[in-house]
């Protein structure tokens, strides 16, 4: 479908999880600075003790929500919604 690959050129690579490589709705971001999906990133953890962008392994394991890309992806998809 056009429209579809139209609104998929318009997302930013930045919002995209780097394991699922779709646009995240729960982003959070890990001790490597950077930003997963939670279940994506849950999962991960779950069977790796490294980052899955850099390959080092991680000083921890807490998940803090990133409020501010989600609110970015929440009001793109609105823009996107209205196009």
């Amino acid at each position: 479908d056009v429209e579809a690959a139209r609104r998929r050129a318009a997302v930013s690579e930045d919002l995209l999880c780097p394991i699922s490589f779709e646009v995240m709705s729960d982003p959070v971001i890990l001790a490597d600075g950077h930003s997963y999906e939670r279940a994506a990133i849950e999962q991960w953890l779950a069977r790796n003790a490294t980052s899955p962008v850099t390959g080092l392994p991680l000083a921890h394991v807490h998940l803090t929500p990133n409020i501010a890309l989600r609110k970015a992806i929440e009001s793109l998809s609105r823009e996107l919604g209205r196009a």
